[in-house]
This record gives C-alpha cells, structure tokens and sequence, in this order.
C-alpha cells in the first residue's frame, strides 16, 4: 500500500469515528446544529479587553464570560481537561473540571473531537502558571467537524490544497487570515481617501452588450430573454466617463473584471480595480493623488517606507522617480544577465585575472618586488577599458528609438533569449514595438516605484495625445516591484478623434487581433454631448495588496483563486503562464 492510499484509509477510519461521536452526541439528547449562540464576548475582544488583568483583579471581578469558537487542541487530565479553542484570530484556553459540571456535559466533553466549534459558560481566571482562562461551568454542541483539521502543529503546506480549499487553509494558518485581514483594511483605507476628497462611490454594469473598456479578451455568455449575448466587463472605464458627460465631476468605483486569458502568479481571470475619474484635471494631478494614496497606505499597513518584497526592498520615499518609456529602455539596456557573445569569454577572463593581480599586489606591499606584477595589472585595465568602450556604444538614444526602424535595428542587438518574446517584428507599429521592447528590457528591474510616462498613441486608444509630440499620449503607468500597478491618462473628449482611434482598433482586429476593441456608438454619442477635460486612472487592488502583505502570487491574495481542474472534474484548465 502507497503512502497516499495509507493516508486515504486513515482520514477515513478517522472520519467514521467522528461520524460515531456525532451519533452519540444526538442520542445523548444535544442538538447537533442549534440555530444560535449568545456569546457576551469573542475571543478576540476577551484578548483585548481583559488579557492585561492580573490574577488578583480576576478573582475579584469574576467576570462572566460566554464565548464560541473551533477547538485547536485538547488535553485531557484525569478529572480535569483543557480545551483551546479559537475565533480563528486568537486563541483561549477552556479549563474544565468533572466534579463541577453535571455528567452530561463530561460525557459531550469527551465525544468532542479537534475541529468542533462549542460554547461555553463561565468565568475568567487565570491559572497557576498565569495563563488566562475560562472557567467551565457549562458547554454548548454547536456543530461536528467530520473532516479532521490539518495537523495543528505542521499545519497546510501543499500550495495547491491550499488554494482549493480556503476554509482548510484559513483553519491551519493564521498568517492566512492575516493577508485578507490586511487586504480589507487597504479596501476601507481607500474608500476613505475618496471619500474624504469628495468623489461619489457608482456602480457600473458587470454584463455589457460590448466588450469595451480596455484591450483584452472578454468572457462571453447569452442573455435568453432578450436573446442577445453579453459580456463580462472588462473594465468600466466607459461607463464612468459617461457619468462624468452626464455631470458627475468625481466618481470611483471598486470593482470585479474578468478577462479571458491564461493563469500566473500575477494574473486571475477575475481582479480587482480601483477606477477613478476626475473632471477638470490631467494626468500630471493623477502623479500626485497615486503617490499620495499608495504612501499612506503603505505607512498605514507597513508602518515604514522602505518594505520587505521577497528578497528585495522597496523604497516609497517620496517623490517617486520619473521615466519616459524610451529613457526606461536605455536606463536598463545592459541589465540583461548576459553578457555580449563578442566579448563574452573575454570579459569575463580579463576581470578575474586584474582581480588576482589587485590582490597579489595588494599582498605583497612592495611595489618594488611587484613591478612585473605592477605592469600586467596595468596591461589588463587597459584590455578590459579597450573592452568596455563597445559595451557603452550599445546603448541606444532617444533619438534611436524615436523611428520603427530604428526601434528594429535595436531590438536586433537584444540577446536571443529576449528577441525571441518579441513576436511579429515585421508586422508590429512602432508603438507596440516600442512597448515590446520596453517589456522585456525594463520592466523587470523597475523595483522602487516608478512613473512611466510618454506611451505612443497606438498603445492608448482611449488616452489623449500630447500636446508637445503627438506620437504619444499624456499617460502614466505606475511600476512596482516589476509590476505595472496602476494606469493613467489624460482622457479623450472630442468625439471625433475618439471614433478614429476605435477605427484604427478595428483595423487591428480584421488583421486578427481579437483584444483590439470594438467601436461603442453609444460612447461616441455621449461624448457628443461634450464631457470636460478629465483624467482617469486604475490601480490593480490585487497586486497593491500583494506588494503591502508581501505575497509572491496573486493566488495568496484573492480567496478563491482559479485553478485547473482537478483529476475527474469536468471542464477545460486554463493554461498557466510566468
């Protein structure tokens, strides 16, 4: 027998058992599932409110106490028990003795098994060993945990059971609880903060007749009594920029997205956004409010501005840098890890032997006993500053990317492990060249939080160009540990221009791109009715909470996260990607 089938056989002897105990329960007269319990405290404010009282203080008050909660562990001795239990925040030791409770509730006392939730009835005390405790004088059966918890002491490691079954995963690990704890916080925090700033709280439609707001894949489904097919919102942005045409000046909204696309530790096809709108304003005010929103959320979860991400450290303090994303390109053009094949084996043997030259030379103290020495260390400088010179005229200007051609002849120097995720080079716009390149050379190493500004006009189809260079646009897009975090731009209000940019999407899609968006008529006539200048902006609540509770995958900060189905469900998996 495998160990899996040993495991299997013992969960089930396991199960039986308790099955038994409940049976035994109910013969014993106690309700199995009662409806209610009327707790005084939780566990969590008992902690709270009354962990600091001495002994002596206890004793005195003798304050009664009826509480609920799961039992963690339980630890019988002779004609006494302890039992832990917990609200799944704190725990709370029951002290329990047969002589001063009445013989029915001893005997459900020892049906009671790990994963069972109680009531209990007494006072607080603490015990010899100081320990705060209640003194049972009655239990109440509240419901039987069929299935045994995971291990109380080892807890729930395997990620995949993890991710499947919450409830098991919230039960075995607190830090869990604590992630979703910090996660609702970050939600009030922001609320807030428009509130407080005036913005009105919408809501817009999840299901739409197109599938519009953004560039992406929708999910598609069929409305039977009117007999049309909708879409699961992509992103709202069109509905509320129809609200600020109909004279709303400030509007947020929290809201769910669903994009059709394939699974990572950064993507769910269902997120989080915060969208906002403002009339009046531009993407430069945007800056300020995002540096100033994200700052005291991290000052207010974090309690500091430099954090812990992984094995990184991020920086908030503020201002955040600023790049175009052609200065972000040639910021970070040489820091692939690799190194030139021309120079390769060169470079590398040059700096290990001036290395061991510094050394012996530094050893040694004598420049006299050392001129042989003296004179190779300074034929390898020379070597390595020969070498070097090359390396610095590979880094492109911005004039070099400011042409398709030349974005070409650039994205040819990249090494083969990176050109390759750059596909249909031939057929690509200088702007999604462009956005290609940046990708995969910056994107990667833009840690502390950064401004990327000065996107070209073919990645924005929604954004207003620049009133300097219309070739871009007046945009923004917030990184964050090598995550785009947030989205921003100045908003298009003339209706003309808004439906030759949706024409040029179309163009997009009757060459195959099926994420190019489609032209909404109805968008086009609420524009017509004029909307002032406005800026809007998204941030990515799920990655933000990622970053704040320093978590790797998106999966450990949504509860329910998507998975591939598992071996003898129906349905198709959605491909995993990163």
């Amino acid at each position: 027998m495998t160990d899996e089938q040993h495991s299997e056989t013992d969960l089930n002897d396991q199960m039986r058992e308790r099955r038994l105990s409940l049976d035994e329960i109910i013969q014993q007269g106690f309700n199995p599932y009662p409806h209610k319990f009327d707790s005084t405290h939780t566990i969590n404010e008992i902690i709270a409110r009354l962990s600091s009282k001495t002994g002596e203080e206890l004793q005195t008050a003798r304050p009664h106490i009826k509480a609920a909660g799961r039992i963690h562990a339980i630890n019988k001795m002779g004609k006494a028990a302890f039992i832990r239990f917990t609200d799944g925040r704190e725990l709370l030791q029951i002290y329990l003795r047969s002589n001063e409770v009445d013989e029915k509730t001893w005997n459900l006392f020892k049906l009671l098994d790990l994963g069972d939730f109680i009531g209990v009835e007494g006072f607080l005390f603490r015990t010899k060993t100081g320990e705060l405790s209640i003194h049972a004088e009655s239990l109440t059966f509240l419901s039987k945990a069929l299935t045994p918890p995971p291990d109380k002491y080892y807890g729930l490691h395997d990620i995949e059971i993890r991710y499947r079954q919450r409830y098991a995963d919230l039960i075995a690990n607190r830090s869990v609880r604590e992630v979703f704890e910090k996660r609702s916080a970050i939600i009030r925090h922001i609320r807030s903060y428009f509130d407080a700033r005036g913005y009105v709280e919408v809501e817009t439609p999840m299901l739409t007749p197109l599938a519009t707001g953004a560039a992406a894949r929708p999910f598609k489904t069929h409305h039977n009594a009117l007999d049309i097919d909708l879409y699961a919102r992509i992103a709202p942005e069109l509905y509320l920029k129809r609200l600020i045409a109909g004279g709303f000046e400030k509007v947020y909204e929290i809201n769910r997205n669903f994009r059709n696309e394939g699974l990572s530790i950064r993507h769910n096809p269902e997120f989080t956004m915060l969208e906002w709108y403002e009339a009046y304003s531009d993407y430069e005010d945007l800056i300020r409010l995002t540096e100033n929103l994200i700052s005291e959320l991290v000052e207010k979860i974090c309690g500091a501005t430099v954090i812990e991400y992984g094995e990184r450290k991020i920086d908030f303090t503020r201002p955040w840098k600023r790049l175009t994303m052609r200065e972000a390109v040639i910021h970070f053009w040489n820091k692939w890890d690799y190194l030139p094949p021309n120079i390769h084996p060169w470079e590398t043997g040059l700096r290990e032997m001036k290395q061991m030259l510094d050394d012996i030379y530094t050893i040694t103290h004598d420049p006299g006993r050392c001129a042989i020495c003296d004179a190779a260390r300074k034929r390898q400088s020379e070597s390595l500053a020969e070498q070097e010179t090359p390396l610095e005229r590979q880094r492109p200007t911005v004039d070099d990317l400011a042409t398709r051609e030349g974005l070409v002849e650039w994205i040819n120097k990249l090494p083969d492990n990176l050109k390759s995720q750059i596909s249909n080079l031939k057929s690509l716009d200088y702007g999604h060249l462009l956005g290609e390149l940046f990708e995969q050379v910056a994107e990667p190493h833009l840690n502390d939080p950064v401004f990327i500004t000065e996107f070209p006009v073919e990645l924005s189809p929604l954004s207003k160009q620049s009133e300097t260079d219309p070739r871009f646009v007046d945009r923004f897009e917030l990184f964050i540990a090598g995550m785009e975090i947030a989205n921003a731009f100045c908003e298009i209000n003339d209706p003309a221009d808004q439906r030759r940019r949706f024409e040029d999407q179309m163009k997009l899609r009757e060459r195959g791109d099926d994420e190019a968006m489609v032209i909404d008529e109805d968008y086009l006539r609420a524009l017509s009715y004029g909307m002032p200048p406005t800026a809007g902006e998204g941030i990515g609540i799920d990655r933000l909470v990622m970053i704040l509770t320093n978590q790797k995958s998106i999966r450990d900060v949504i509860l329910f996260p998507h998975m591939r189905p598992e071996k003898g469900d129906s349905g198709q998996g959605t491909g995993d990607r990163e």
